[in-house]
């Protein structure tokens, strides 16, 4: 087992560079390596020698593709920012759900005495994961290439399309979780997010993003967002084990971008679920008016205010 720490084992080896180096190295302006280096949400370290080969090879990648002419470089600090946020919050997902794991496994399968448990997780989990990360992505990027032709088949912007936006989120999370321990609402946040992705998979939808106690999705038909959230009701509300949700739909044109989607139909779907009962969906007339009147039953709801959009009438939509 390594004397190494843990850092040191990640990196492959230890920072002997400043950010001058590396930017001369890399063949960037200082100002571009320190603001690309921010973009991808590492903090500065002034003129200390905290970086890498491995920096230098990653700013020579951007340095490479915007002098090919490939992207230009405010492309390339938009693609470095979902990068480092998506990579940020994996990094921490995946330390959080170890930590609990790493003493357990390390003792039950006789770790070195010289070692620590970090280090053995580290040695047999690191290079896996790294292969399943790679996978994914290449999964991931070939659906988005995929969804990206079907718009260019139909010569659609492939950032501006219309889309029913989902907005999912739990009843009474800010008293719940000052009832509860915080394994417990951690416990259930966990398991809202696995269900919720579950289902959203299922009907052929794409989680945007989880904030916790809410998750927003989108479909490209109306329909199939409507099961989704009957789904996430049925796994979630109808579980007497966890706590209740409200579902609101919206359908419209969004924009699409970094990974994320604005636009009225988002803000409309999250402010719908502010009127909603629970374990109930609701929609604006837009979605309502493209669900098949022979599965799906609507009740319009009185019309009331619904902050940013006026006097909203919502409806009301169940199985028939």
């Amino acid at each position: 087992m390594s004397d190494e720490s843990p850092e040191l084992s990640l990196l492959g080896e230890e920072p002997q560079l400043t950010a001058a180096e590396v930017a001369e190295r890399a063949g960037l302006p200082l100002g571009r390596a320190r603001r690309l280096w921010r973009t991808l949400g590492f903090p500065e370290q002034g003129d200390a020698p905290a970086y890498t080969e491995a920096d230098v090879e990653a700013l020579r990648l951007v340095t490479d593709l915007v002098g090919e002419g490939i992207i230009d470089f405010d492309i390339a600090l938009n693609v470095a920012r979902g990068v480092g946020l998506s990579m940020s919050r994996l990094a921490d997902w995946e330390v959080g759900e170890l930590v609990h794991h790493v003493d357990e496994a390390f003792v039950e399968h006789g770790g070195d005495e010289d070692g620590t448990p970090v280090d053995w997780v580290l040695e047999r989990f690191g290079q896996r994961f790294e292969e399943l990360l790679i996978y994914a992505w290449r999964r991931h990027l070939a659906a988005a290439v995929a969804r990206m032709e079907s718009l260019r088949a139909i010569d659609a912007d492939p950032h501006t399309t219309d889309l029913s936006v989902g907005f999912a989120d739990i009843v009474g999370f800010t008293a719940l979780s000052n009832e509860v321990s915080r394994d417990r609402i951690g416990e259930l946040v966990e398991i809202f997010e696995a269900r919720c992705g579950d289902v959203i998979a299922r009907e052929n939808g794409r989680l945007i993003k989880s904030m916790g106690d809410a998750v927003l999705y989108v479909n490209d038909d109306p329909l199939a967002a409507f099961a989704t959230a009957e789904g996430i009701i049925n796994v979630i509300g109808r579980d007497p084990r966890m706590p209740d949700v409200r579902v609101g739909l919206a359908t419209g044109g969004v924009v699409l971008r970094l990974g994320d989607v604005f636009g009225p139909p988002v803000n409309l779907a999250a402010r719908l679920t502010q009127v909603a009962r629970r374990n109930r969906i609701i929609v604006d007339h837009a979605t309502a008016d493209l669900l098949p009147a022979d599965q799906i039953e609507s009740r319009p709801l009185p019309p009331r205010p619904v902050r940013g959009f006026g006097v909203v009438e919502p409806v009301a939509v169940r199985r028939a």
